[in-house]
């Protein structure tokens, strides 16, 4: 599948806006079953950063690296390592005792360079360097139990959407490359974690009380029974979701790909519908969520509408 040629330590390099980035080792396998190199991965962010940088853009990163291919002990890196060139921005984070040196993704090169490191996965903040503690997005991660399918995740995203849709809440989609689909609404920065997490839990609660046969808030997993998981454990300080076309360390290489509302009713439809492999197709169609309005809405007008409309009970912690 791989662009480059020869042996594992033949020359890649690829022109992202600026730079040129050189791929170390190109003919690296990354994914075994696949055949899929760290060029096939690096031309395959190269390919999605136009659509994927603004939705990285200021925000404190998680590299998921597999330097030994998804088969080998997994680096969850959260620090820039000293090596990185100059040009791979940096932004300093508080954490409990500390500091942590976060890579922010701002443009094509850093994506490239992040791949090349075999970053398999881009996890992403769900709040911006400036203001770490007021997030901008809200994310819905929509998990099926054991039992439950994927058609139990359409329905429940269609759910979601119709309570945004009266508590004034865009809602974007994407599937997750894993197992479910994710549920983003664009926030406005003006609450704190722990109001857009109270806010969350509320939601779900109310969601999960009127659907309590097919939906659940509930932790365990023993305890869920085949219904969808509405987990909302994201909407924290300092936690990652996947980021908009990054690849998943799995077989098959699938993607977190944008999708549209009405896609929702595709019975084709799965976390893992695109890979590497296919979504240069999705790419030559329209972006599903171009023309779609990211501007930040409140989550306090959004829970005094919730509040409205009754039945809403305590926070569970």
């Amino acid at each position: 599948m791989s662009g480059s040629s020869g042996g594992a330590d033949d020359a890649h390099t690829i022109k992202a806006g600026r730079r040129t980035v050189e791929v170390s080792r190109p003919g690296k396998v990354l994914f075994p079953d696949d055949g899929i190199t760290k060029a096939d991965l690096a031309d395959h962010y190269k390919a999605v950063a136009r659509r994927a940088v603004p939705h990285l853009r200021d925000r404190p990163l998680m590299m998921e690296r597999h330097p030994d291919g998804i088969g080998g002990r997994p680096l969850m890196q959260k620090n820039a390592p000293e090596y990185f060139p100059e040009w791979v921005r940096r932004s300093e984070q508080s954490k409990e005792g500390g500091t942590v040196t976060h890579v922010v993704c701002d443009d094509a090169a850093t994506l490239v360079y992040l791949a090349d490191q075999a970053t398999v996965t881009v996890h992403r903040w769900l709040s911006r360097e400036h203001r770490p503690d007021h997030p901008d997005l809200l994310i819905f991660d929509l998990d099926p139990s054991e039992g439950a399918g994927f058609e139990d995740v359409r329905w429940t995203a269609h759910r979601v959407c119709e309570l945004w849709d009266e508590l004034k809440l865009p809602a974007r989609l994407m599937t997750t490359g894993s197992r479910g689909l994710h549920v983003i609404a664009p926030l406005d920065g003006g609450s704190d974690f722990d109001t857009v997490r109270d806010f969350a839990h509320l939601a779900a609660e109310r969601l999960a009380r009127q659907h309590p046969d097919r939906l659940t808030t509930e932790q365990r997993k023993a305890e869920r029974k085949g219904r969808v998981y509405l987990d909302v454990q994201r909407n924290a300080y300092a936690q990652t979701a996947v980021a908009p076309y990054s690849v998943r360390a799995l077989p098959g290489a699938p993607v977190a790909t944008p999708i549209s509302r009405d896609e929702l009713d595709d019975p084709g439809l799965t976390a893992r519908r695109w890979t590497v492999a296919t979504l240069p197709d999705r790419l030559a169609e329209d972006d599903p969520w171009a023309g779609l309005s990211w501007r930040g809405r409140s989550v306090r007008a959004a829970r005094e509408r919730l509040e409205g409309l009754g039945g809403v009970g305590g926070v569970k912690e």
